[in-house]
């Protein structure tokens, strides 16, 4: 009997993969553990290697195709055998385009709260348990899996993260009536939605559909040199960006800090230990150790916010984001606060090179708490970034250049540096940020005080 070749679980977020490349033909002899796919998750680039030997049959699955963990895409077996589409229908495969003719409903019944299964068949495990969980109608969420037709967990969280607080009795009479929490006024404590709100929605009359507001605007007619598919990891990226920007309630704070004494000190070390080491320390490495110093001493920056609460985490972890050739990566220093600078700067190496080979594991790329995106050695001075969800806030770093300043009364050339903090508002107010970035400019400026740490 045929053996059925599925795309493993590649980490405990991963939810679905692009196909990128079938390295054997239909047909093939394969021997197990042979490269067969590559894989590409919203982290890196996976082999699947063969899970028994014989003859492979691949099943209507193409480069480019985005599926779900644990689909079965092939079976390995005898010559005169053939992909089942039976095998293929046991699997969790996307979701069919094809319109599908509703059953007719059943009477509800206390337990009905949980959404239609019509709608379940779009949604992944993760979605659905999580949409059962909290009341959603996961007919209300948008979804961004399996190109725009499946729910995720991702898009649950965020419909979670848009709507407003409401009772545990609202959601569920929301959800069971495909009431919209979004459009309902809470009149509740704080503005909470509450079953009264909901039941006033549900009685009141139908209005007329309109028109919307913000059609989409026709692209006028011009040479295209090339069409990039928002696909993997960019159109990861994409969404997270605008989810970010359009759910955060963004303040940048800049502080230009004298880095002199801070080029100093990395100079002498890199003289020092990088004989021993067997590299030098960057300044990277030296903001990761001094942005953990300063979560450790102001906790609040080290934050999240939920659905219902702003919770503070205990482990720091902090992402530095990278470029790569397939985009934008943001490999996570985990416990950076525990770990001395030789230890950071090291793991900061193994990190950076695994995404750039497109190797990363699936945890070198999750758990961030706090984000640090350096554009300096692009000659950049300032820019405002975009903060990585669900994280609180992101450093931006400029770049180190000397400048006439008024140093201890005279006119001086100083080593200056602009480093940019994008907090979220609704976490910390503006003069706890400051003082955050205050303290990371006083170990910039003095750090000698590191040994105090």
């Amino acid at each position: 009997m045929a053996e059925e070749f599925f795309i493993p679980k590649l980490g405990q977020t991963v939810e679905e993969v692009v196909l990128l490349n079938w390295q054997v033909e239909d047909g093939a002899e394969v021997d197990f553990g042979d490269p067969v796919l590559e894989v590409e998750t919203d982290k890196a680039v996976f082999p699947v290697e063969a899970n028994a030997a014989g003859t492979i049959h691949i099943g209507p699955y193409k480069a480019g195709d985005t599926v779900p963990v644990l689909t079965v895409v092939a079976v390995i077996g005898e010559p005169d055998e053939k992909f089942s589409v039976g095998q293929e229908a046991a699997a969790e495969a996307p979701a069919p385009t094809a319109e599908v003719e509703p059953a007719a409903p059943a009477a509800p019944t206390p337990a009905s709260a949980e959404p239609q299964a019509a709608a379940q068949a779009f949604a992944s495990p993760r979605a659905r348990k999580l949409a059962a969980a909290e009341g959603v109608d996961l007919s209300l969420v948008t979804p961004t899996g399996g190109g725009g037709v499946r729910v995720a967990e991702r898009d649950v969280v965020a419909y979670l993260q848009a709507v407003p607080k409401s009772t545990p009795v609202a959601r569920k009479m929301a959800a069971e009536s495909s009431v919209d929490l979004r459009q309902v006024a809470g009149t509740g404590p704080a503005g909470k939605v509450t079953k009264e709100d909901v039941e006033r929605v549900i009685s009141a009359p139908a209005a007329p559909p309109i028109a919307a507001a913000h059609p989409p605007v026709a692209l006028p007619p011009v040479e295209i040199l090339e069409r990039v598919p928002l696909k993997g990891i960019k159109a990861i990226v994409a969404d997270r960006m605008a989810g970010s920007v359009h759910t955060t309630a963004r303040v940048t704070l800049m502080m230009e800090i004298d880095a002199t004494n801070f080029v100093d000190m990395r100079n002498r070390l890199k003289e020092q230990v990088a004989p021993i080491w067997g590299f030098a320390p960057g300044y990277n490495d030296l903001l990761v150790k001094i942005v953990a110093a300063a979560l450790h001493e102001f906790p609040y920056m080290n934050a999240r916010i939920a659905a219902d609460a702003i919770e503070y985490v205990a482990p720091v972890n902090i992402g530095l984001a990278v470029d790569t050739d397939r985009g934008l990566l943001v490999p996570v220093v985990r416990d950076a606060d525990k770990k001395s600078l030789h230890e950071v700067g090291s793991d900061l190496r193994q990190l950076i090179e695994r995404a750039q080979q497109g190797k990363a594991l699936p945890d070198d790329l999750s758990g961030g708490t706090f984000t640090v995106t350096n554009l300096g050695m692009y000659d950049i001075d300032a820019f405002t970034p975009v903060i990585n969800l669900p994280e609180a806030a992101i450093l931006g770093v400029g770049r180190i250049a000397p400048k006439v300043v008024a140093y201890k009364g005279e006119m001086a050339i100083r080593q200056m540096w602009t480093l940019s903090l994008v907090h979220d508002h609704r976490v910390v107010d503006g003069a706890p940020a400051a003082k955050f970035l205050q303290y990371i400019k006083q170990l910039v400026e003095e750090p000698y005080l590191w040994i105090a740490l």
